[in-house]
């Protein structure tokens, strides 16, 4: 481990009391700023795509993206390692742990060590903790009724991966498509919540656009009504879904999620099954008052993301499912 370490860049931070570099210690201590709440989060998987270090900058994103998501600011994150030391040589690591840095360096957040583990397959996150005005941060029971739902990143990063893992003509192209969409930080929608105090949002996973919508739609109260056309693809995506390509855990999504949704007749089954597919490191979906609406769009095209309007929250009906795809 110490090998794989050894070329990390880390810079003098004065947030660090204890447990820097140098100091062979076995945890970090770390001031905190006064008046801030604490934002914990903790998330690893195995590779996404073929080259090491964009799969430590992906996995880091998603890491930090939780964080992001209830309007906080990274403060500090550790390493979660998996690794096949007797099967892979110790620069695949290094450059695992040189991708995830770079992201956290990114962040703002103290790298704060880590832990690692023999393992069969490579797996990497980040455990991340965060700082957040504890009277202005977003949840997944703060959407209301009227609020406008804006998309921050494309959806087909499960199908992509899928098809970069089975080799499909033009993989290259994906991977590139799949580095640049997840190894993006989710920090202007970040700061989207915190300038103008939204109180719903969350970041778009595993569970897939529709299932965290439900999601929030449950926990907020709320009926959501999600426009699949407006739904904005990475390129590729649909083709490789129509294609097959659909991974086993979107296929699940669908399964679970679709008994809770009212889906307009004669919308296309390909176009449906690509709003459960499984994302990572995917974009976050802001709840935004519509007077506010114009402003948030701005702020995130300042902070270099992009913002698609895919729907909007109705009054929740008793015995109607959470979500509406039309």
């Amino acid at each position: 481990m110490e090998t794989a370490l050894s070329g990390l860049s880390t810079l003098p931070d004065n947030r660090v009391l204890a447990g820097g570099p140098g100091d062979n210690e076995d945890a970090a201590i770390l001031s905190f700023p006064a008046g801030k709440a604490l934002v914990q989060t903790v998330d690893f998987f195995t590779p996404v795509v073929n080259d090491p270090y964009r799969f430590g900058r992906i996995a880091a994103a998603n890491s930090l993206s939780d964080v992001y998501a209830m309007g906080g600011e990274p403060w500090a994150a550790m390493n979660i390692v998996c690794f096949p030391a007797k099967k892979l040589p110790m620069s695949v690591l290094a450059e695992i742990l040189r991708g995830g840095n770079d992201a956290m360096n990114e962040a703002g957040a103290v790298p704060s060590g880590g832990h690692s583990v023999e393992d069969d397959e490579i797996k990497y996150g980040l455990a991340v903790s965060g700082v957040v005005d504890p009277d202005r941060f977003a949840s997944n029971r703060g959407v209301r009724v009227g609020d406008v739902l804006v998309l921050t990143k494309g959806i087909g990063t499960g199908v992509l991966a899928t098809a970069v893992k089975g080799e499909m003509p033009g993989c290259e192209a994906m991977e590139e498509l799949l580095f640049e969409t997840c190894g993006q930080l989710n920090k202007a929608g970040g700061a989207v919540i915190r300038e103008l105090g939204l109180t719903g949002a969350t970041d778009i996973t595993g569970f897939g656009l529709g299932g965290h919508m439900i999601e929030l739609a449950e926990a907020s109260r709320v009926r959501l009504e999600l426009h699949a056309a407006d739904v904005p693809l990475l390129p590729g995506a649909f083709d490789m879904a129509a294609m097959g390509m659909m991974p086993a855990g979107s296929i699940c999504n669908r399964n679970h999620y679709l008994p809770k949704v009212s889906v307009a007749e004669g919308l296309d089954p390909i176009l449906r099954d690509m709003m459960f597919d499984a994302q990572t490191s995917g974009g976050l979906l802001l709840a935004v008052p519509e007077k506010d609406l114009e402003r948030a769009l701005a702020l995130l095209g300042e902070g270099g993301a992009t913002g698609a309007v895919v729907g909007r929250a109705l009054p929740g009906e008793a015995g109607t499912p959470p979500l509406i795809i039309v």
